[in-house]
C-alpha cells in the first residue's frame, strides 16, 4: 500500500489524477493539499473539497500556497482549464471547509508520523513542498519519495520552447525541491506528450462510473477541445494522472537520472536542467545536488488501461 499526499491545483487533469488515487486499491490518499497553478489557491480548494464529496470518500483538504516564492503570479490559464478549473462545469458549493493547518504544515506532520512511508505526489507548483522544506528540513530523510508531474527534459516545454507549466508558475520553489536530498521522480512533457486520452474513453467513463463520470467527461470535453487546437490531437495528454500511475507501477516508465537544477530568470526561466550525461562541466550549479529520476520512455497502452480500469472499477458503485 503506497501511502500518498497530493498536492494539487485542480484543474481538470488533477481531478483525473484525484479519482485515479482515490480508486486504486494500492493507494492510500492521506490528504489533497492544494496551490495555486491551473487557479487561485482558494478556487483549487474549494474544487478539491467538491471533488471530495462528489466521491463520498474522507480525505482532508488543507489549503496552501497562493503566490509563487519570488516571481509575480502569472495570469491563470482560464483558456485551458476554464474559469473555475473545471471547464465551466457547473458545481454546487462544497458543504466541508479545508483543515485548520496549511498544507505545508499538513505534509510535515503527515511525514513525521509516517517516516519512510509518504510519497509526496505534487502535481502543481512546488511551493508546498518548499515550504514544507522550510519548517522541517528533516522530512527530506523521512519522505519515501517525491514523485512530481511537472517539467520536461530533452522534449520541447508547453508555456516557453524548454518550460512546463508547473515549474515556470514557481521556479525558485521547484529548484529548491530538486536539490533537496529527498529521491525526486520527475514525470514531465518528455513522457505525458507521449499518452493521450480520447473522447471514447471519456464516453465509457461517463457510461461507468455512476458517480463522478459524467463530470470528469464534461470537463474532459473543454480540455480536449484545448489540446485539439494548439497541438492537432484526437483527445487530451496524461499530464497529472501519470505521477499517480508511477506511484502504483514504475514499470511503466523508462527513467533517467542526474542532478537537477531549475532556471529562475531570464529567457530560461523555468527550464528543468538534469546533468544527465555524466560529463564533467566547467559551470558548477550541478554540484553537491543529488542524482533525481526524470522519465523518459512510457507504455502509453498500460497507463491508459491504469486510468480507465481506476475509473470503472467497483470502487464506484
Amino acid at each position: 500500500m503506497n501511502k500518498i499526499i497530493l498536492d494539487t491545483d485542480p484543474g481538470i487533469d488533477d481531478a483525473m489524477a484525484i479519482f485515479t488515487a482515490m480508486a486504486h486499491p494500492e493507494i492510500e490518499l492521506l490528504g489533497l493539499t492544494t496551490t495555486f497553478g491551473n487557479v487561485s489557491v482558494d478556487q483549487a480548494t474549494t474544487n478539491a473539497l467538491s471533488l471530495v464529496e462528489m466521491a463520498g470518500v474522507d480525505v482532508p483538504v488543507a489549503r496552501g500556497v497562493a503566490t509563487p516564492w519570488v516571481k509575480d503570479l502569472s495570469p491563470f490559464p482560464d483558456f485551458v482549464h476554464g474559469v473555475n478549473g473545471f471547464g465551466n462545469v457547473s458545481l454546487a458549493p462544497p458543504k466541508g471547509t479545508a483543515i485548520a493547518i496549511s498544507a505545508a504544515q499538513f505534509i510535515v506532520d503527515q511525514v513525521n508520523a509516517n517516516p519512510g512511508e509518504v510519497t509526496l505526489v505534487a502535481i502543481g507548483p512546488l511551493g508546498n513542498l518548499a515550504t514544507a522544506l522550510q519548517i522541517d528540513p528533516s522530512i527530506a530523510q523521512k519522505v519515501k519519495e517525491v514523485v512530481l508531474m511537472g517539467g520536461v527534459i530533452a522534449a520541447d516545454g508547453n508555456v516557453s520552447p524548454v518550460a512546463e507549466a508547473n515549474i515556470l508558475s514557481d521556479p525558485d520553489a521547484a529548484d529548491k525541491v530538486m536539490a533537496a536530498t529527498w529521491s525526486v521522480v520527475i514525470v514531465g512533457l518528455d513522457v505525458t506528450h507521449q499518452v493521450i486520452l480520447n473522447n471514447a474513453l471519456f464516453a465509457r467513463i461517463a457510461r461507468e462510473n455512476p458517480k463522478v463520470g459524467q463530470f470528469m467527461a464534461q470537463a474532459a470535453e473543454f480540455y480536449i477541445k484545448f489540446y485539439s487546437s494548439i497541438r492537432d490531437i484526437d483527445g487530451c495528454y496524461a499530464h497529472d494522472v501519470s505521477a499517480v500511475a508511477y506511484v502504483v507501477d514504475p514499470s511503466i516508465f523508462g527513467v533517467i537520472e542526474g542532478e537537477v537544477c531549475v532556471a529562475t530568470e531570464g529567457v530560461a526561466i523555468g527550464q528543468t536542467i538534469m546533468s544527465r550525461f555524466g560529463i564533467p562541466y566547467p559551470l558548477t550549479f550541478w554540484e553537491n545536488r543529488p542524482k533525481q529520476k526524470a522519465c523518459m520512455e512510457v507504455d502509453s497502452a498500460r497507463l491508459v488501461d491504469l486510468f480507465a480500469t481506476s475509473m470503472t472499477s467497483d470502487f464506484w458503485r
